[in-house]
């Protein structure tokens, strides 16, 4: 489980940010990794009984805690939580699953975060002839209650070669397709947040279940894999 003593690091850490700091509680770090690293372990343990994943480890799923500062204005060394990514095993598995851990910021996230052009067309043009269904999708009660609305980035405009009167053109702007659930400091340090984390994040599946064979499809329905 997630100890205190992590959520406190990254507190610390956010109020720190900065290299000598660091260093000076390399140890406090590597303890906190360390928790976080075992809770993934834990966590991917679960998730394998009900999909395939291709992740191999705990340690493997955690994003790297510096940042890369390049092409950033904000020039601090350190990132102030712990992501943690389950990426599907196969060609035909579509979608990916994400935990952020943060002091008062932490959640869930899976989908589409970046779509590559082959894929956000083939999507669109589903959403375009398929929109009842797309519709019957996000609208489900169990999906509004754990989800709400689909979230992520859209263009401003109606995409090239598309309506911009089309009953779907909320849908058809979007290039990210992602479902977001929030988790309160309390419920991630429960003994049993894991297995709470893991049922959310099954009910990812319908939407992953139906993209897949989208993306696995050609507009005809006939299989490119």
């Amino acid at each position: 489980m997630i100890q205190q003593y992590t959520l406190d690091f990254l507190s610390d850490l956010k109020a720190n940010n900065n290299r000598d700091w660091f260093q000076t509680n390399k140890g406090t770090y590597e303890k906190a990794h360390q928790n976080t690293i075992a809770f993934a372990d834990s966590l991917l343990e679960k998730m394998r009984i009900h999909d395939s994943i291709e992740t191999p480890s705990g340690k493997a799923s955690l994003f790297r805690i510096y940042a890369d500062t390049r092409f950033s204005k904000d020039k601090a060394p350190y990132k102030t939580h712990f992501g943690i990514r389950f990426s599907r095993a196969t060609a035909y598995l579509r979608g990916g699953y994400y935990f952020h851990l943060e002091p008062g910021n932490s959640f869930m996230a899976g989908g589409f975060f970046s779509p590559n052009p082959d894929d956000l067309r083939r999507i669109r043009e589903d959403i375009n002839f398929n929109y009842e269904e797309w519709k019957e999708l996000v609208s489900q009660p169990k999906w509004i209650e754990t989800f709400g609305e689909l979230k992520g980035d859209g263009v401003k405009t109606a995409p090239k070669g598309f309506d911009k009167d089309h009953p779907a053109i909320e849908l058809l702007r979007k290039k990210q397709f992602i479902l977001r659930h929030d988790f309160t400091d309390k419920e991630v340090l429960q003994s049993d947040f894991a297995e709470k984390l893991d049922h959310t994040f099954r009910e990812l599946r319908p939407f992953f279940d139906y993209m897949s064979d989208v993306l696995t499809t050609d507009s005809n329905g006939e299989s490119i894999l």
